[in-house]
């Protein structure tokens, strides 16, 4: 191949390089790693042979590659089609072997879940032994200096199932006992109504309220307040309550407001703690004002949807507890702010050392015999029950989940459905079709305990965690510092374990199959770090949705894609374009767009949402997914057409997995758990200059949410209006891509390569960058002496280091102090307020701009115009840039991209025709082209290789105005 190279003088001087083999010959007949797959859905048992072969022989006509098989849900009465084929009888088997003949006859291959329905990993052959596990507990009070006989209460148990862990004591006051359990205040509120239920353990009845208001505990006597327990199913307003107190009823005076912790969509109906300064009055007044609230997000679920206050429980407590702790404990996906000795001073903590381990002497029937010492004691009876959660949304395999951290109950899984259908089809067929072994959307909540959780958690940290387990309880143990810190170590078991005995065993499992592997996130549901899994996961997946902001999922295609680079994974799926309500106007036209945009996030194989199964020959469309999802399947009005969307997939698939990704700045997530890569808009406030003033004033009036408006999309579904929406983040550091990376991958992976940060499969960074605060990083400043000790040996190899001064902690000061030049590298301190990181010798990857105006300014970071996305793709000799278009209209464009040297060539991927296009090199050694995009266009950029066009991309070079033609055709020209 010969590509133009500018010479001294400025002739072009022919270069040979190193032709990519089969890069042109891929575009025009892509292979099957570039294909689309669909996720094919067999519903309620209704399956016949006909529409088995229909259903393939449709995607074997469109150009899918292959289908991800997934029974989902059970029977009908009646059944909704004869004969019934329920999951795990004969009859299923025997069409589930059929479809791999079909599948194997039209040369497509098959992926199935690790169990029935698409969420998580369960079956009727788990028992509540081999289940997700969690802590629980019960607590009585007595008095000591005697001999005490009494029976324990049992603590809660589901499934029947409950096994003790510990049962231990320690010396309390005994005014800690006082709590509205016990001591009724009379309930009144502001409209009158009665909701004296609200003191009611278990109630089942809801204050609910649109208005501003308050709910007032009125007590006889002065009531001492450590800790409010609120109630609630997924209501963000009452967990941000303003608290009042008062001696008279009248004049009230603040004492905090309630913050509600980080949470994700499963967070249930487990109460929330809140610590509280120490207050002793009778009046309690909590007041509702929807003032302040926040915009939903991912993370802070409830505050995506209309704001209205629903509770079902109050509980104040005069004993102290860590506040949050229900989600510190691992036992939900949370996170809140540690506890410090300012809110829970050590006083009001029980030293370590006088915890007692009274297990000897409690009978399997929970009945204590114990000489008590004198004084007042809390003894706490510690246990372990299933969680309950089922593959919900299976049907005649439908069952109680896993233990997750227990490889015994994870290979039993694995065995008795994955492991099942190469037994029911045969070796030799099944391991021919049968190429993928997949788990999807992690439904089924967190865990915090097994029964190898205790040596795994002395294994891995160090020491026994016995005399801490009341602070799984949410008793502060020693201080709030070191409860802190030992909940932080349970949390860190729980993501290793997560990731060693479920993700790796699953693993090797598959590829002991023949099978590659490919899983969705994990967050925001269990516990965990949520980039970690992927380094075991072959295939990534994230997850997006279309016109449906509640339940999109940016955060998940963050974790899979950034994952994905850190872990070198060459292949990153998307399931693709869920949507809540289908409208049945969809049509590729209109996905494009989507489609383009997340390519352009480092997406580069689509697996459509939904293909499903329609068991009738004679009824359109047959069978649908309860109105979830884009129906993309042989009875949709345009799937006879569908081949031209079809194959402009495969062709942008298969140039998208060429080379390595380009980014200049990796993120780092920092050590909070759970945490999750980091998303643009958390980056606001420390890199301001390279998003721009008119982006940080924006992101400043969203995050008011001045008089929370609300809005309907889809139709019928109110939400808050100032959710950030990905569509308005299109290239945020305006030619700067970044990713997140992990401690993990920072302490095992990432080396320092001509003043890059790299790791395994070609991702290298530029520049580090460590954020300021933000919602599920709430203290980053607290490092660990093994990450702040690897960041300066990374520096002193040649990394550039970028610290949010506005951090301090004596671990980051380390880091801080050493600002400047330190060996090969640097610290910068910031915030950064340049506008690009030239200063840094990083020019942008790609600028766009009018024309004239980057020829104009072609080292200076001008901001790319709305509507332009891109990602850039490179390998020794080759480099790919993908361009989108997402506005609707056309746009005349200049654009300056970071490469030299070689004569472009513009791929245009709607129609496979490949363009030869002249190159104009200027001084600071960028090609810059001049575009013509049509309205939600796209193309790529390549290296010129030899070849016919039946058309020409013109650029300019010099200067000189040339006649641009539109070598475009829209999509729904096909349609």
């Amino acid at each position: 191949m010969h590509v133009g190279v500018l010479g001294q003088q400025g002739r072009v001087v022919a270069k040979t390089v190193a032709e990519p083999l089969g890069l042109e010959q891929g575009f025009k007949h892509p292979p099957a790693e570039a294909k689309p797959w669909v996720f094919w859905y067999w519903m309620n048992a209704a399956v016949s042979k006909e529409g088995v072969r229909a259903d393939l022989v449709a995607m074997k006509q469109a150009g899918i590659g292959g289908a991800y098989l997934m029974p989902i849900n059970d029977t009908t009465s009646p059944p909704l089609y004869k004969p019934v084929v329920r999951q795990l009888t004969p009859v299923w088997w025997s069409m589930v072997a059929y479809a791999m003949k079909v599948a194997d006859s039209l040369g497509l291959q098959l992926a199935m879940h690790d169990c029935d329905g698409f969420a998580v990993a369960g079956g009727p052959w788990i028992t509540p032994a081999l289940s997700m596990q969690k802590v629980t507990w019960s607590r009585v009070d007595v008095g000591g200096g005697r001999r005490v006989e009494m029976s324990l209460p049992r603590p809660q148990a589901f499934e029947n199932y409950y096994e003790d862990i510990a049962v231990l004591a320690f010396p309390t006051p005994a005014s800690w006992e006082q709590s509205t359990r016990d001591v009724i205040p009379v309930v009144t509120t502001s409209s009158g109504a009665d909701a004296q239920f609200l003191v009611k353990a278990d109630s089942k009845e809801s204050f609910k309220s649109e208005d501003s208001g308050w709910i007032q505990y009125t007590f006889d006597q002065p009531f001492t307040c450590r800790t409010i327990v609120i109630h609630s199913v997924n209501n963000y307003q009452s967990q941000r309550l303003l608290v009042e107190t008062s001696d008279d009823g009248v004049r009230f005076n603040i004492v905090s407001r309630l913050l509600p912790p980080r949470h994700g969509w499963q967070d249930g109906d487990a109460p929330v703690t809140h610590t509280i300064p120490a207050v002793t009055a009778r009046y309690f007044r909590f007041v509702y004002d929807k003032a302040g609230s926040e915009p939903g997000a991912e993370d802070l679920d409830a505050a995506k949807w209309k704001p209205s206050l629903k509770i079902n429980g109050i509980v104040l407590s005069a004993r102290p507890a860590i506040g949050g702790y229900e989600g510190k404990t691992g036992e939900v996906w949370r996170v809140s702010p540690a506890m410090t000795s300012l809110q829970l001073p050590d006083s009001l903590c029980v030293p370590l050392n006088v915890v007692v381990d009274l297990s000897s002497l409690v009978d399997a029937a929970g009945h204590l015999v114990w000489n008590a010492p004198a004084g007042h004691w809390t003894v706490v009876r510690i246990g372990h029950t299933s969680t309950g959660h089922t593959n919900a949304t299976g049907g005649g395999g439908k069952g109680l989940e896993c233990d997750k951290f227990n490889p015994q109950a994870v290979k039993l899984q694995f065995d008795n459905w994955f492991g099942e259908a190469f037994r029911q089809v045969g070796p030799v067929l099944a391991t021919r079709v049968l190429k993928i072994f997949h788990v999807d959307s992690w439904e089924c909540g967190s865990q915090n305990w097994s029964p190898v959780f205790r040596s795994e958690f002395k294994r891995r940290r160090g020491y026994d965690l016995l005399r801490w387990l009341p602070a799984m309880a949410g008793m502060p143990i020693g201080s709030a510092d070191s409860s802190e810190k030992f909940l932080h170590d349970v949390r860190q078991t729980i993501t290793e374990l997560l990731h060693d005995n479920f993700y790796m065993t699953m693993a090797a499992l598959a590829h002991a199959k023949g099978c590659s592997f490919s899983a969705e996130s994990v967050a925001p549901t269990m516990t965990s770090d949520g980039m970690l899994h992927f380094s075991a996961v072959d295939i990534p997946m994230g997850e997006f949705w279309l016109r449906s902001p509640t339940h999109d999922k940016p955060n998940d295609m963050l974790d899979a894609i950034s994952g994905g680079h850190i872990y070198g994974k060459p292949i990153i799926q998307a399931e693709a374009f869920t949507e809540l309500r289908e409208a049945w106007d969809e049509s590729p036209a209109m996905l494009k767009p989507l489609q383009d945009r997340n390519y352009a996030l480092g997406i580069n194989r689509m697996v459509f949402h939904v293909f499903m199964h329609n068991p009738w020959m004679d009824r359109k469309p047959g069978m649908t997914l309860g109105g979830v999802g884009t129906f993309l399947q042989r009875d949709q009005t345009w799937w006879s057409s569908a081949k031209a969307w079809v194959d402009y997939t495969q062709r942008c698939q298969w140039l998208l997995q060429q080379g390595s990704p380009v980014a200049d700045i990796a993120v780092f997530s920092g050590e909070e758990l759970p945490r999750r890569a980091v998303l643009p808009e958390r980056l606001v406030s420390t890199l301001p200059g390279l998003f721009g003033a008119e982006r940080v004033n924006a992101e400043k009036l969203r995050l008011e949410n001045s008089e929370t408006p609300t809005t309907k999309i889809p139709n019928g579904v109110t939400r808050s209006a100032n959710m950030a929406d990905p569509a308005d983040w299109l290239d945020p550091l305006h030619g700067y891509a970044f990713d997140s990376f992990n401690p993990d991958a920072l302490l095992r992976l990432a080396k320092v390569q001509d003043g890059r940060v790299v790791f395994p499969g070609g991702a290298s960074y530029a520049l580090l960058v460590l954020p300021a605060a933000y919602p599920l990083s709430p203290d980053p400043s607290k490092m660990s002496m093994a990450v702040v000790q690897r960041l300066l040996e990374l520096v002193k190899e040649g990394a550039t280091v970028m610290i949010d001064s506005t951090l301090d902690h004596a671990a980051m000061n380390i880091l801080l102090d050493n600002a400047g030049e330190l060996g090969k590298g640097r610290i910068i301190k910031g915030p950064f307020v340049a506008s690009s990181l030239y200063p840094l010798h990083i020019a942008p990857d790609l600028l766009a701009g009018e024309y004239g105006l980057v020829m104009s300014h072609p080292d200076v970071a001008t901001g790319n115009p709305a509507g332009i996305v891109y990602t850039h793709r490179s390998a020794p000799g080759l480099d790919i840039y993908f361009v989108s278009n997402q506005s609707n209209i056309p746009l005349s464009l200049e654009l300056s991209l970071r490469v030299t040297g070689r004569e472009p060539e513009i791929w245009d991927p709607v129609t496979g025709d490949i363009g030869v296009a002249t190159a104009w090199d200027d001084t600071n050694g960028r090609t810059l082209l001049r575009a013509y995009m049509a309205a939600h266009g796209s193309f790529f950029y390549c290296p010129a290789e030899t070849c016919q066009s039946p058309w020409s991309f013109w650029v300019f070079k010099e200067g000189a105005e040339v006649c641009l033609e539109d070598p475009h055709r829209a999509l729904d020209s096909a349609f």
